[in-house]
């Protein structure tokens, strides 16, 4: 196991998507989305002046590309590699042609002119990869839990809720709803504002459901901090409520600096991490790895993510 490069490959994959993420918010923020007003080219050519919103833009491009060939990497060597947990190369498969459709979304979303379904569903998509990739990191890692507990449903359950937010938090981004409620942590001055339109609904149910998540999420940390031992996992559920407690100071920063570029950019990239955070957890707890690991096995031997 120790000199097979696809765990390798996976965790690489997983920080490649994080940061492809944060280049898309930042893209966003900085209002860059359509400064390559076409596509798959920029102004006509692979090569534009790397200047203003083109340089964001182009670069997030350049991103998605890179990831899809690094995945595609990551494939072939799963496929070379792995000789017992087929399901993880056809999970390989399955993560080719989801980044496909992202990318193809990613184009319609400029060609189309940003509409707020079709840009909610290329973000959606997004997540949905760095779930898997994230999954697959930890299902081909030595790390796991050394005994059996009740955490791993917890943690899917966490993992579905921050999933659910970030794509609603991607709605209030692409109806321009971030500014709906000017205020925090009241929304116009109230606890409940008056619900009379689109925007303040999304936004106020986007406050709403974070208190909940980050409620949930606490809850997960304590379950997993009073049941399981193991070091690596303790560690993600630290991680775990670090990040939460960072997002939600992170929300209301992104609307007391009237959507500043740092603070909104940094709201996405740790929904994000506090999602794949949450997977690995999933993942790493819910089958249990013997206490003394042996290699003699092969690759069938590992069961979670890294250590």
């Amino acid at each position: 196991m120790s000199n097979q490069l696809h765990p390798r490959a996976f965790k690489v994959t997983v920080g490649w998507t994080l940061l492809l993420l944060f280049l898309g918010s930042v893209v966003h923020a900085t209002g860059s989305s359509l400064a390559c007003p076409d596509w798959p080219t920029c102004y006509g050519t692979m090569v534009p002046e790397m200047s203003g919103g083109i340089f964001w833009e182009h670069l997030h491009r350049l991103v998605a590309g890179g990831l899809v060939l690094m995945f595609c990497l990551t494939t072939y060597l799963a496929h070379k590699e792995i000789r017992d947990r087929r399901w993880i190369v056809k999970a390989c498969w399955g993560g080719i042609a989801l980044l496909l459709v992202q990318s193809a979304f990613g184009g319609l979303t400029v060609i189309f002119r940003l509409p707020d379904w079709m840009s909610t569903t290329h973000l959606a998509l997004a997540f949905s990869f760095l779930s898997l990739a994230t999954f697959l990191a930890a299902a081909t890692s030595r790390s796991g839990a050394t005994t059996r507990t009740r955490v791993a449903p917890w943690a899917a359950t966490g993992a579905g809720l921050v999933f659910v937010q970030s794509v609603l938090g991607a709605l209030v981004r692409h109806m321009e709803a971030g500014m709906a409620c000017p205020d925090a942590p009241l929304c116009l001055g109230q606890v409940v504002p008056p619900l009379v339109n689109a925007p303040i609904i999304v936004h106020f149910t986007h406050r709403v459901l974070a208190m909940v998540v980050a409620l949930f999420v606490i809850t997960v940390v304590v379950r997993v901090w009073g049941s399981e031992s193991d070091r690596v996992v303790r560690r993600l559920a630290g991680l775990a409520a670090v990040l939460v407690v960072t997002q939600v100071g992170l929300g209301f920063a992104s609307v007391l600096t009237v959507l500043a570029v740092v603070p909104v950019s940094l709201h996405t990239l740790v929904a994000a991490s506090l999602l794949a955070t949450l997977v690995a957890l999933a993942t790493l707890t819910s089958r249990v790895t013997p206490t003394t690991p042996s290699d003699s096995r092969g690759p069938a031997t590992s069961t979670a993510m890294a250590g």
